[in-house]
């Protein structure tokens, strides 16, 4: 009796206008979250290099062929690079100044022996355990990560050859050693084992301190020069690394830049959209409350009269305030349901597209659903308290 008396002159046009803009905002909001952060997420746990992080050389041209241009990176280039503020961080990509003979030393793998080159990669670019990546004198075996195209040529070895093929869990149990040696035939043999594979790194990557022990004690030259550099840029700014890299003669992995630019067009894509959900959740919560602020100024009267004859004002205000939660809670809902046949199709989309991203649902786009309930229903108890109020 007493919720029909209080809404009796609601106009419910104005109240499914601003329930459709809290619908839609609440939709494109919880997509937008939850693909904004999957995007990010993409490739993480695939591969040795972290995200948004890129190998580059200078291109070989006929000058540098000649002699006529260098293909190094001096310090003062890269510290120009670094000084560009859509580039986060810049290491070199250290290469063994000495002799290296790797072969491999476990019956079960095909008897395999080539002369190599490794290279060290600064640790804060590599994803791995940092208990795995360590090695000092004396310990009894070196940890590297290898290119999966040497398991890929390692096993179209073995086939042609008639021996069995090697798996990667194979290969990371599997035994193989290391020889390095200078030019007066000083040498040294190392056990080696396999902690992870890598697709974008053409060389073996050992710790630096294997590294750095090799060049100090078995060094053929008296200066290694640096030939390729580790860059990460900001995720929604790589496009202005691929243009950097054109611009001043550099290059790297086709593979890598498509990554870069997916995710970086895509999460432009779903941060806009995020931008553009949150003003439209803001507009059409702030419909709805002057929607109640509407409704109890029409229902002045029958709010004094109440008041007077003995209802308390916080049973009025409650009517208020629950009434309208339970409109947010509606249009939340719709907004959840929708949210999923929408995450059904954009997933089958984009993996068909080659997308492969994550299908679950993040934390985030849920913690932004109930905050935006939170601060509805903050927003609606003060301004039925403030109304009622106002005419008690």
């Amino acid at each position: 009796m007493l919720t029909k008396l209080l809404f009796k002159n609601q106009d419910r046009k104005q109240l499914i206008i601003a329930m459709i803009g809290s619908f839609l905002g609440i939709t494109f909001l919880i997509t937008s979250i939850h693909y904004l952060i999957k995007v990010n997420e993409f490739g993480e746990g695939t591969e040795i290099l972290g995200p948004n992080t890129i190998i580059v050389q200078k291109k070989v041209t006929t000058s540098t062929t000649f002699g006529m241009s260098k293909s190094d990176f001096s310090q003062k280039e890269i510290d120009n690079l670094l000084a560009m503020t859509f580039i986060t961080d810049i290491k070199p990509i250290l290469t063994n100044n000495f002799n290296l003979w790797f072969e491999t030393s476990d019956k079960r793998i095909p008897e395999f022996k080539t002369n190599l080159f490794i290279q060290t990669i600064d640790e804060s670019f590599l994803k791995i355990d940092s208990k795995k990546w360590q090695w000092e004198k004396g310990d009894k075996s070196v940890p590297i990560i290898l290119p999966r195209d040497f398991i890929v040529m390692l096993n179209t070895f073995a086939a042609s050859s008639g021996f069995a093929q090697v798996s990667d869990e194979l290969a990371m149990k599997a035994g193989f050693k290391f020889m390095i040696s200078d030019e007066d035939n000083n040498k040294e043999w190392f056990d080696v084992h396999i902690v992870g594979f890598t697709s974008e790194v053409s060389a073996v990557l050992v710790p630096a301190s294997f590294m750095e022990y090799g060049n100090m004690n078995f060094r053929l030259e008296d200066e290694k020069k640096i030939t390729q550099i580790m860059i990460s840029g900001k995720e929604s700014e790589f496009g202005l690394v691929e243009q950097m890299l054109t611009e001043n003669g550099l290059e790297t992995r086709e593979s890598q830049m498509i990554v870069g630019r997916l995710k970086s067009m895509v999460g432009t894509l779903f941060f806009v959209v995020l931008c553009i959900s949150i003003i439209a959740v803001f507009l059409s919560g702030l419909v709805l409350i002057q929607y109640m602020q509407l409704l109890m100024s029409k229902n002045a009267y029958e709010v004094r009269t109440l008041l007077r004859i003995g209802y308390h004002p916080d049973n009025v205000i409650r009517r208020f305030f629950i009434y309208f939660v339970k409109v947010f809670g509606i249009v939340m809902g719709m907004g959840m349901v929708t949210f999923l046949i929408f995450k059904h199709f954009l997933d089958k989309m984009f993996k068909e597209g080659g997308l492969h991203i994550d299908t679950g649902i993040t934390y985030w786009s849920m913690g932004a659903l109930l905050l935006a309930l939170a601060l509805f229903t903050l927003s609606s108890f003060l301004t039925a308290k403030k109304g009622i109020y106002k005419e008690y």
